[in-house]
C-alpha cells in the first residue's frame, strides 16, 4: 500500500520553477491584453483632413507586443517541457486527451496571436494617407484584446492541463 502511494506521488506535476515562469507569463500576457484594451486608439484620436485620416501611436501597441511576447514564451516553453518529459512519464502514459490539449493549446495560442498582432498593429501610428490598410485608418473593435486575453489564458490552461496525472490521486 505504501509503495503504491509513493508511486503516485512521484507521478504528480511538482511546482517547479519553470512551471511558475509558465503561469506567470499567461498571466502577464492576459493583464498586458487588458491593458491594451483600455489604451488602444479611439474615435476622438482620429484626425480627419477631408481626404486622409491621421490617428496617432497608442500605447497599446506596446502592451500588444509584450503581450505577444509572452504567451509566444510560455507556449514554447510549455510545450517543450512537456516534450521532453519533464514530468518523466512513459509513453504509455500519454492520452489521447493530453494530445488534444495540446492541440487545443495551439489553436488558441495562434488564434490569440493574430489577434493581437492585428490590434497592436492598428494602434501604430497612421500617417495621413498612409494609414493601416490600403491607406485608410482603422480602430479596433470593442473586446479585441480583451477576447485574446482571454484565449492566453485558455491556451495556458490547456497547455498546464498536460502536466495534471494521468491516474485519480489515492486517499
Amino acid at each position: 500500500m505504501e509503495v503504491q502511494e509513493q508511486d503516485t506521488l512521484k507521478k504528480r506535476p511538482c511546482f517547479s520553477p519553470i512551471f511558475i515562469f509558465i503561469v506567470f507569463l499567461g498571466l502577464a500576457a492576459f493583464f498586458l491584453c487588458l491593458a491594451s484594451e483600455f489604451q488602444k486608439a479611439k474615435g476622438k484620436d482620429l484626425k480627419w483632413d477631408g481626404e486622409s485620416c491621421y490617428l496617432p501611436e497608442r500605447h497599446a501597441f506596446r502592451f500588444g507586443t509584450a503581450a505577444l511576447v509572452c504567451i509566444s514564451v510560455a507556449q514554447i516553453i510549455g510545450n517543450v517541457v512537456i516534450c521532453t518529459g519533464f514530468l518523466k512519464t512513459n509513453k504509455k502514459e500519454t492520452t489521447p486527451f493530453r494530445a488534444f490539449l495540446l492541440l487545443f493549446s495551439w489553436v488558441n495560442f495562434a488564434v490569440a496571436a493574430m489577434l493581437i498582432i492585428v490590434g497592436a498593429s492598428m494602434n501604430r501610428e497612421q500617417k495621413y494617407g498612409k494609414g493601416w490598410l490600403n491607406g485608410e485608418c482603422y480602430l479596433v473593435k470593442d473586446g479585441l484584446f480583451a477576447s485574446s486575453g482571454v484565449l492566453c489564458i485558455t491556451a495556458l490552461g490547456a497547455v498546464l492541463g498536460t502536466f495534471a496525472p494521468n491516474g485519480k490521486p489515492s486517499l
